[in-house]
């Protein structure tokens, strides 16, 4: 279980907050900012995945090209054939 990292910073100007976070704030308001890190939620959200899903990306470290693995697969089914 990872520890989930928060950062709090009380009275920020809304101003020097992006466009697209402040979305429809007054720039002349100040307000508090919350930022967490995400990690602890993503390894939640993974268990409720579908079962196939939690084995995407596991061989990776094969660095295998999408041509190389579809070479593959057609060798080992033309050796059915």
């Amino acid at each position: 279980m990872s520890e989930l990292k928060r950062i709090v910073i009380e009275d920020y100007p809304a101003g020097r907050l992006p466009a697209d976070v402040r979305q429809g704030i007054d720039p002349s308001h100040r307000v508090r900012v919350t930022v967490e890190d995400g990690q602890g939620e993503l390894a939640q959200t993974s268990e409720k995945l579908p079962k196939y899903l939690r084995y995407w990306g596991i061989a990776a470290h094969k660095n295998t090209s999408i041509a190389e693995a579809v070479t593959r697969i057609r060798k080992l089914r033309d050796e059915w054939d």
